[in-house]
Parts: C-alpha cells; structure tokens; sequence
C-alpha cells in the first residue's frame, strides 16, 4: 500500500516537472556564523523570487528562530510523531521563506519508528514539490545522523573562517565527506575576512587542497567581511541583508546568492534530483 502510494506521489512530482534543490549547510567547528549565513542566504533567495525552507537540523543549539526573531510554535519532531501535521509545524517568516524548527529528542535518528520514516519521506516528497530551495542548517561538524542528511543532499555549502584552524577543519569536514561520497557538490564560502587578499587565500587554499589530495573539485561562492553591521543585526534579530541592504558585507552576500543560482538548472525531475531516494536508503541501513 505505502510503495503504490509513493509511486503515485513520486509521478505526480515528476509530472509537475521540477524538484527542490537540497542544501546541506555545514562548518568543520562552531562558531564560523555558520547559522547567520544561513538566515541571510536564505532571505537572500527569497529576495530573488526562490521559495525557500530552512530546516533547522542543529538539533539542541538551533538558533535560526532567534536570528529572525521568530518564535516557532512546532517542531519537526512534532510531524514526525504524528502530533502535528507537516504545514503546522512550517513557521513563515517572509513571502518565500519559512522554517521548521528541530526540537530536542531527534539525536538518534536510526531509533526512529517505521511510522516516524514514513512520514520523513511524505514529508520531504512534498516539500521538494512545494519549495525551489531547501536548506539545512546542520549542527558544526559530523555525527553519524548528520552525516546521514549530508550525503543525502544534493549539494553543501562550507562555511569557513581564513583562521589556519577553521581551514583545516573545514578541509578534514570535506574529506570525510569526500571519502564517503566522491562525486558530492561542494561550495565553500569564507566568512569573517579581515582582509580581501585572506578572503580570496583561504577559499582558494581549500579548493587547491581538494584537488590535488581527493582529486576533488569543489565551486568558490564567494566570502563575506567581518562587519559590525552583523553584530547589530544579531541584536536587532533581523537578517543582516534586511536590515543593511547598502551594507558591503549585503553586497557580498547578493553575489554569493547569484553565484549559488547560476548553478540552478530549472525542470529538474524528481528522477534527477537523488535526494529521497539517498534518504530512504540511509534509514533503512539501520533497519536490516
């Protein structure tokens, strides 16, 4: 009954003749203003006529609410235990954005239910058919679950910082992805730069790195200043680009935001987009 269900679902997407771009958002170590990108880029999208939804996956540390100021009333554990129902737990924010919020209980993803999996795939089969772009904005490094949503994903976007630690931490990020999953499409964004030249030095570092040692080619997005503006925007709980849209550090971001769409190839078909099919074989590893 479930598999003639999702077939239908998974003719009528294809039918409709486009599919979401899934985006993991991850950082080798916290603190790079891996979330704050997030909640800009994504206004950014919007902004460019994209339907986007961020799904909040920094289970327990999940800040992207407070970044918007917003004040979620369900989470995703909610759908997933069949409390609530999939749009009851989506938070609007702008005309084109929402969020879900991740809840706490979700560490162990391999526990979950089999109803608690089918409704993960109904829910994400629907998704993909509703939005242009979803982003998830992952917990900083990697753990079993997450790594399970990373390699599910279509693409990542890597926040790092020009400090030699955070590169090196975002390289081993890459690496491990890598490892796992070859031919995964990654872009690399610098944040807090100082300087210009370190901006441009740390991406370009990181994208040398790859090819030469996991033959490896990744996509430059860009890299934002560090700006006070941003600071005051945290504060303010509205999204930089918002709030300073004349701002250089908004500027910046417009540019990684249309960089990241030049990559957008419009039609894509459930079939081109690997996403639920990568996501059903992660939870049934756990399941045999």
């Amino acid at each position: 009954m479930h598999d003639q269900a999702e077939a239908l679902r998974l003719k009528m997407l294809k039918a409709q003749g486009k599919a979401a771009r899934s985006v993991a958002i991850i950082s080798g170590k916290g603190g790079v203003g891996k979330s704050n990108f997030t909640a800009n880029f994504s206004y950014s999208l919007a902004q460019k006529g994209k339907k986007v939804l961020i799904i909040d996956m920094d289970i327990g540390m999940g800040n992207i609410h407070i970044l918007f100021g917003a004040t979620p009333n369900h989470s995703l554990k909610d759908y997933l235990t069949g409390s609530k129902g999939l749009y009851d737990v989506i938070t609007p924010l702008e005309d084109g954005l929402a969020f879900i919020a991740g809840g706490s209980g979700l560490e162990t993803v391999m526990e979950w239910s089999e109803s608690m999996f089918d409704r993960l795939i109904d829910a994400f089969s629907i998704l993909q058919s509703d939005y242009d772009v979803i982003l998830f904005d992952m917990g900083a490094g990697a753990t079993k679950s997450s790594l399970d949503v990373i390699l599910a994903v279509d693409e990542i976007i890597l926040i790092s910082t020009p400090e030699p630690t955070s590169i090196t931490d975002a390289y081993s990020m890459m690496k491990f992805i890598c490892l796992q999953e070859a031919d995964k499409t990654f872009h690399i964004v610098s944040n807090r730069v100082l300087r210009e030249e370190d901006g441009r030095d740390s991406v370009a570092r990181l994208q040398l790195a790859m090819r030469k040692f996991l033959s490896a080619e990744t996509n430059i997005l860009g890299f934002l200043p560090d700006d006070m503006n941003v600071r005051n925007a945290v504060v303010a709980q509205t999204p930089f680009v918002k709030l300073y849209p004349n701002a250089q550090i908004s500027k910046r971001m417009e540019t990684i935001t249309e960089s990241f769409l030049l990559g957008y190839q419009s039609g894509n078909s459930i079939e081109s987009s690997g996403f639920l099919g990568k996501l059903k074989n992660i939870f049934r590893k756990g399941r045999v």
